[in-house]
């Protein structure tokens, strides 16, 4: 059963390999080809072939296993598979003969036969017979595979005889034709098939093969197979068909002449080898193995198929071909890299053409190599060539090999770049050529197409010698140069014309009229005239030059870093730094000092007459003062000594003081002399510092022979002088004494210059205290120009010299602060450097006692910025103009430098101010004196001052509420409790409009602490530092204090309630009614027990109404009184209550006015404008309605910028451009007067409510229909898209989006530079995220139609009426179904981008309720002319709201959400005039609240309703 479960096994055969074999003699050199047949067979793979088998053999060998004494061999076995599946094995035996390599005989073998009987034997036995691999084998059995013959015998199955058709070795053909005859004879005897090879084909000799055929075809069924060994050509067929002739079941093999089999091998072959070359370029570093290689490709199936058909030798040599190549190919590129690398190298090493234009290549090597830069571009190696070395491998050196420049190629480089140099120099000059040929074409302006200026240069030599690119290049570089220096001029003569800008109130945008008055006066200036083919340009530098103004910052000051706010900062903090630094050193240990060194200085002897009077008084060389022992150290100089400067400061004496002494009028002068030649040689030397700043003490000697009558004289000069230099003066005292110096004159010098030393340590001790360093007795502002043509050094060198200088509080980095002597006693003294767009807001919202206003005499731009500054300065502040040039020659030489000092001076004699000039190259005018009478007169009017300034601060206090009118960057009025100086015992009483018997206001001592509300109540307020304009620019308004209760005063008294209604009864009577739409309490309503009355014009200004707080009496019948900006026309010239006199009385003083209105200059420079936009108006006309005009605009009053129009919410809350003027006023009185006549006809049909215009330039796309902006494939317009996100890709998370106000003027520039190019990138253009959301609600505000149709308002007003939820939601989304599809969409997007807004509301603040109170106006275009629609505001509001946070609901049919707030889910009343607060739009601060006041508000007592 097993037998006949077990598989067949496959049929074995055994075939006998037979040829000529023999003695050299016999076979030749070389054999048949019998071993190389057999081994291509057995092992067919080209690793496993050898092509050498020898015969010759020594004993050992002879008789080792492998051969085993046997003249045969035996190969192995192969199994094949036919092709009808069918396997066989195949035992192959090679029958030869084995020479002696001794005896060269065949060895002597058990069988003695010949070799013909032997070979054919069909059966061979040899016991333990190992299977033959290669020659090598024999002796060496161990290392080879051991294989044994099966069972040490075989039967013989088939023969394969073997003819060699070669040419042979030394063998005729004849012959071992004649061997094989006989041998086929003897195989033909055994009856076992056999089979001719013909072997070495690929060397056949073609009669050889014939005769073979013809030889087999004379035997019967004998066959001839054509083989190569060599090429493994038809080895396997001659196998296969012996094996068919020994089982005839096998299919018959088809027999292929040689050069068809090999065409078929070497295709095989080909293909593979190409294969394996692909595998092989797979690598591409040439420092990879083959071993490496090998192991990773020994899997691949192309790699295993190349190996078995050529072998791992041939492999091995395609792989090295292949890194070679990559090897070279990686030469080849480093070769290109460095000669491509080679002229940046030459233009670094040989760049000048002088030097190497006739030198050789070799001489230019040597000049390279003596270059500092060599070897940053070259390197020698030690090895060459260089790219033989390693040096190849570093990639990372760029430097070129220098042997490579031996080479051809280099020197042609080198010879290219002298080429280069030469007509690149030759170029350079014809563009510079080109370049002073436009500059000579005098038409060519700023702008001006390439195209319009090509014909004029057409036969310019230069420019046909360059190419088009380098003449458009030319034209180019001097566009811009023009364009550039036309800018600056244009931005010059903004500046020039800076009474155009200044003179509106800053917190206002410009109205269109403004802008026309402006563009009307530049129009005239050539400058405004070059830019015209730049008018884009030009209108862009406009606004920003009108940003600036509106808005100045030194971040955006259009001097960038040299901004005088920058350089001053900067200045101040070295130069402090370095002041308190050399004073620490030099005053080391000075609280503590035992020795005194002096100089003494006098003439005529009195030097040395004061030192021996010391001296007198002293016990060697100590004196007592006050307790304490000093060592004394005295040095007395004659005045007169040429070594004075040398012996007053060496390093072994450094004095602490300086004691000057005079006895006469000359020798008081001659003192004076050498105190500033000592000054200012030390100040130009820079020996020292500090030597500049020695503490003198001038001592005036005693009359000894008789009573002087020069000595009040005396007396009076020494004080002069040392007022001016800023040092104590001691005078002799009442009495006679003997001698010329007193003891208590000694003590009191010696007293001086330990306080000196000592207030020089104060100054720099590092603790100061901030009371001391707050207690500045005035308060000076000194004002330059940025961009002016000196160093703020100049301006800052007189305080920053001097000894007294200090730096300010900390955080006052643009203040310094200066002791100085004025009149008997020391004061401080704190400098504010700033420009002048920084003054502006300390000039409208600080105390300052004085300005220095310092301009450039060689720039008119800095005089007219003075002029305007100076224009709106109130004149009771004393001011200093400083003209700055080089030196006084400039005067004599330069007219336009004359023309502006000599302005300067006539304004200053106008104003009554100082005025001074400093020069750069004079070191005199640099010290602090140029400055002293300046400091005395301000000193002299401190107190008016600071009375006229609380006073304004009491105004604007009472006139202003931060909620209502929201305060601007620099429009705010702070409260300050600023110390007074030691003298002021008493602050200035308050300014009181009625009388000195009523208190209005609180005491400047209290005031600084409370502001009035709306009511006349107090509330606290909080003070800021002095300099902290920079902070009062932010935007930010600060929420308002809850109110603290009232404190009792029982000072005060109250106001007469009689005379209040003699007021109400004078408005009432004598003021024309105006139609008002904000509430007003009736007198009825005011608490007697307040102590003040009501301000009612804090609440809103009628437009007859001047803004002048101090108005002038006109005569005793008609007189004209103000009181808190409140009009009083006085008919009856007398009131019983005196209130006229008391009036009267207070009007006898003098107000404060603006410096334009004293000076000449400064208005004829205003009315001069004036008359360029209203030249049909005669002068007084001129005037007369420049002044009706400003009154009647809504941009508040010049006292109090802060007061908003009244009425400017008729044109939309959220239209954020609405302006008015005298004319648009006077057209609505006109209208209104006319319609009240008109009230008894017929009423007409009401006329659709139209916006007014916010854009005062033309437009093909804002202001445009929303059906003409949009495609059907872009729905929503470019412009909503692009603000949409760049808000949300910018500023999502910005506090107060859409609530807080952007820049204006930015807002405006994004629609103007989008209407000039519809892709402009709103991030390229550095605009905020406020002034974008500003200009996408401008979008809609501009639209002719709202975006919610107006004939949906009513039927929303219906559906919010509706208490159900969900049932009003559902009539909402019906609603907005039946927008417009183009307002739909649009809706949709900008609803969508609400909620998101919204979303963010705990970083922005913005909930749905914000955002709809600041988009509701906006996208529904309300009429607030319209009192019936007032009456809905807050229904319209919610529903916005709505919308906004019913989003998904709405329009991505999402889910209903829940509010944040339960009270706002619910409708608003159907009675919407009991929930809306009419009128009063913005809420006002505590404790005045908004009353809910409509048909229930009595008559008007005052008749202004």
């Amino acid at each position: 059963m097993m037998a006949k479960n077990k598989e067949p096994r496959p049929p074995s055969y055994a075939v006998s390999v037979v040829g000529l074999s023999g003695t050299e003699k016999d076979k030749g050199n070389c054999g048949v080809g019998k071993s190389c047949l057999c081994n291509r067979f057995v092992r067919s793979k080209a690793d496993e072939y050898y092509p050498e088998h020898t015969s010759v053999l020594s004993t050992i060998d002879f008789g080792g296993r492998v051969v085993n004494n046997d003249h045969f061999l035996y190969w192995g076995d192969v199994t094949q598979s036919g092709e009808d599946g069918i396997e066989c094995r195949i035992h192959v035996i090679e029958q030869t003969e084995f020479i002696d390599d001794q005896t060269f005989l065949p060895h002597r073998s058990t069988n003695l036969q010949p070799y013909i009987k032997r070979a054919a034997a069909s059966k061979l036995q040899s016991a333990e017979k190992l299977m033959y691999i290669c020659t090598d084998q024999l002796g060496l059995e161990q290392d080879f595979e051991q294989k044994q013959m099966p069972e040490g015998k075989l039967n013989i199955d088939g023969f394969l005889l073997c003819i060699d058709v070669s040419q042979g070795c030394n063998r005729k053909f004849d012959d071992q034709l004649k061997f094989v005859n006989n041998l086929y004879i003897q195989l033909s005897k055994s009856k076992k098939p056999i089979i001719i090879a013909a072997t070495k084909c690929d060397e056949c000799v073609d009669h050889y093969l014939r005769e073979v055929q013809a030889f087999a075809s004379n035997k019967k069924n004998l066959v001839v197979v054509e083989t190569s060994a060599r090429f493994n050509v038809n080895v396997e067929t001659c196998f296969t068909a012996l094996v068919q002739m020994m089982d005839k079941t096998r299919g018959k093999p088809k027999i292929i002449p040689y050069l068809d089999a090999y065409k078929t091998q070497r295709q095989l072959v080909v293909t593979a080898t190409d294969k394996f070359e692909k595998l092989v370029q797979t690598v591409r570093d040439y420092h990879a193995t083959w071993k490496t290689v090998s192991n990773k490709l020994k899997n691949h199936p192309d790699y295993e198929e190349y190996i078995n058909l050529e072998g791992t030798k041939k492999a091995k040599n395609t792989f090295s071909k292949h890194i070679e190549q990559l090897k070279q190919e990686h030469i080849r590129k480093r070769k290109e890299e460095y000669i491509n690398a080679l002229p940046r190298a030459l233009n670094t090493l040989l760049s000048n053409l002088d030097e190497v234009e006739h030198l050789s290549w070799s001489e230019a090597l040597k000049l390279m190599e003596k270059r500092p830069d060599f070897q940053s571009c070259f390197v020698v190696l030690e090895k060459t060539p260089w790219d033989e070395t390693d040096h190849i491998d570093k990639v990372n050196d760029r430097r070129i090999p220098f042997d490579l420049l031996t080479t051809l190629e280099a020197e042609k480089v080198y010879q290219n770049h002298v080429q280069h140099l030469i007509s690149e120099k030759r170029r350079v000059e014809m563009k510079e050529k080109f370049k002073k040929t436009l500059e000579k074409i005098q038409f060519i302006s700023p702008g001006q197409p390439w195209e319009e200026v090509i014909c004029f240069v057409v036969e310019d030599e230069a420019f046909k010698y360059i190419t088009d690119a380098d003449s458009k290049e030319v034209y180019g570089r001097h566009q811009r140069e023009i364009v550039e220096k036309a800018k600056e001029e244009f931005q010059e003569m903004l500046f020039e014309h800076s009474e155009l800008f200044y003179d509106l109130d800053l917190n206002a945008t410009p109205s269109s009229d403004k802008m026309s008055e402006i563009h009307a006066v530049l129009s005239e200036e050539p400058r405004y005239k070059a830019l015209q083919k730049l008018a884009p340009d030009r209108e862009s530098l406009l606004l920003k030059h009108i940003g600036f103004v509106y808005h100045p910052t030194k971040e955006t000051c259009l001097s960038g870093q040299n901004c005088t706010d920058i350089k001053v900062e900067q200045l101040l903090a070295n130069s402090l730094l370095q002041l308190d630094h050399g004073r620490s050193n030099l005053y080391h240990d000075s609280a503590n000092i035992d020795k005194v060194n002096l100089f003494i200085l006098g003439k005529d002897g009195l030097a040395q007459e004061l030192a021996n009077e010391i001296r007198t008084q002293s016990t060697d060389d100590e004196y007592a003062l006050d307790g304490k022992i000093y060592e004394l150290d005295l040095r007395p100089v004659d005045a007169k000594s040429p070594y004075l400067l040398t012996q007053l400061w060496t390093s072994a004496f450094k004095p602490h003081g300086c004691f000057c002494v005079f006895n006469s009028i000359e020798s008081l002068n001659f003192i004076g002399e050498c105190i500033a030649k000592i000054r200012t040689e030390a100040s130009q030397i820079r020996r020292d510092k500090y030597m500049a700043n020695l503490p003198f003490t001038l001592i005036l000697a005693n009359q000894r022979d008789s009573v002087s009558k020069n000595l009040p004289i005396l007396r009076h000069q020494g004080q002069q002088l040392a007022n001016k230099l800023q040092c104590p003066f001691v005078d002799v005292p009442a009495g006679t004494y003997p001698r010329k110096f007193n003891e208590t004159q000694i003590k009191q010098a010696l007293r001086g210059v330990l306080e000196a030393v000592k207030h020089n340590f104060d100054v720099v001790s590092p603790v100061p205290t901030i009371k001391d360093l707050s207690e500045a007795d005035l308060r000076i502002v000194m004002c330059a120009m940025c961009g002016d043509p000196f160093s703020v050094d100049l301006i800052l060198s007189p305080f920053l010299d001097s000894h007294s200088c200090s730096a300010a509080q900390a955080g006052q980095n643009n203040s310094l602060m200066l002791d100085k002597i004025i009149g008997e006693k020391r004061r401080r003294i704190q400098i504010t450097t700033l420009s002048y767009h920084s003054s502006i807001g300390v000039r409208k919202d600080e105390l300052v006692h004085g300005y220095i206003l310092v301009y450039s005499a060689k720039r008119k731009a800095s005089m007219g910025m003075l002029r305007a500054f100076l224009s709106e300065v109130q004149d009771t502040i004393p001011v200093q103009l400083v003209a700055v040039t080089d030196s006084q020659a400039d005067f004599f030489e330069n007219e336009a430098i004359k023309e502006l000092m000599t302005e300067g001076e006539h304004i200053a004699t106008e104003i009554t101010a100082k005025f001074t000039a400093l020069y750069s190259l004079s070191q005199y005018h640099r010290q602090t004196e140029v400055f002293t009478l300046f400091f005395s007169d301000v000193l002299e009017k401190k107190n008016m001052i600071e009375s006229s300034y609380m006073s304004d601060s009491t105004r604007e206090t009472t006139h202003t509420s931060e909620d209502v009118f929201p305060r601007s960057p620099r429009g705010s009025s702070l409260d300050y409790n600023y110390p007074d100086s030691e003298d002021d015992t008493e602050g200035p009483p308050p300014y009181s409009p009625i009388g000195d018997d009523v208190r209005l206001l609180p005491a400047p001592s209290d005031r600084s602490k409370y502001r009035l509300d709306l009511e006349g109540n107090e509330y606290p307020i909080h003070s800021t530092p002095l300099n902290c304009h920079d902070h009062e620019r932010n935007h930010k308004v600060p929420p308002p204090i809850k109110p603290k209760p009232l404190v009792p005063r029982t000072n005060v008294k109250k106001l007469d309630p009689n005379l209040l209604k003699t007021i109400e009864a004078g408005i009432g009577k004598n003021l024309r009614k105006q139609p008002s739409r904000v509430p007003v309490a009736p007198s009825e309503d005011i608490d007697q027990s307040d102590n003040y009355a009501e301000p009612i014009d804090t609440i809103f200004k009628h437009k007859g109404f001047a803004d002048d707080i101090y108005a002038v009496p006109d005569d005793s019948q008609n007189r004209i009184i103000k009181v808190r900006n409140s009009i009083v026309i006085n008919t009856q010239g007398e009131e019983e209550n005196g209130f006229s006199d008391r009036i009267s009385k207070s009007h006898g003083e003098r107000r404060p006015s603006k410096y334009k209105y004293k000076s000449k200059t400064l208005f004829s420079k205003a009315k001069s404008y004036y008359r360029r936009t209203h030249s049909d108006a005669s002068d007084d006309e001129a005037f007369t309605t420049s002044k009706t005009k400003r009154k009647g605009r809504h941009r508040g009053s010049e006292e109090d910028p802060l007061l908003s129009p009244v009425e400017t919410w008729k044109g939309g809350i959220d239209n954020p451009a609405i302006t008015s003027d005298q004319e648009l006023d006077d057209k609505k009185t006109k209208k209104k007067t006319h319609k009240a006549k008109e009230d008894k006809k017929p009423k007409k049909k009401t006329k659709t409510f139209n916006p007014p215009i916010r854009r005062n330039w033309e437009s093909n796309y804002f202001g445009m229909p929303l059906q003409d902006l949009v495609t059907s494939e872009k729905p929503i317009p470019l412009f909503v898209e692009k603000c949409v996100q760049f808000i949300e890709d910018t500023g999502l998370c910005t506090e107060g989006l859409y609530r807080v106000s952007g820049n204006k003027t930015d807002q405006d520039n994004i629609q103007k530079q989008f209407d000039q190019d519809h892709h402009i990138s709103l991030e390229s253009m550095g605009v905020t995220v406020n002034a974008v959301a500003g200009a996408l609600k401008a979008f809609f505000a501009d639209l002719p139609d709202p975006l919610i149709p107006y004939s949906l308002h009513q039927d929303l007003l219906e559906t919010s009426k509706i208490t159900d939820k969900t049932e009003r939601l559902h009539e909402l989304k019906e609603i907005v179904k039946k927008f417009h599809p183009v307002n739909y969409d649009v809706f949709k997007y900008i609803i969508t981008h609400l909620n998101r807004v919204s979303q963010q509301y705990k970083t922005n603040f913005m909930t749905a309720d914000n955002l709809s109170i600041c988009f509701w106006p906006t996208l529904m275009r309300p009429d607030f002319e319209n009192r019936e629609f007032l009456s809905t505001t807050k229904i319209h509001q919610s529903v916005i709201e709505t919308f906004i946070q019913q989003c998904q609901y709405f329009f991505y049919n999402g889910e209903i959400v829940e509010a944040p707030n339960a009270a706002a889910c619910h409708p608003p009343p159907s009675n919407a005039v009991q929930m809306v607060e009419p009128m009063v739009p913005l809420q006002l601060p505590p404790p005045l609240q908004p009353q809910l006041i409509q048909s229930q508000l009595p008559a008007d007592p005052l008749g202004i309703i």
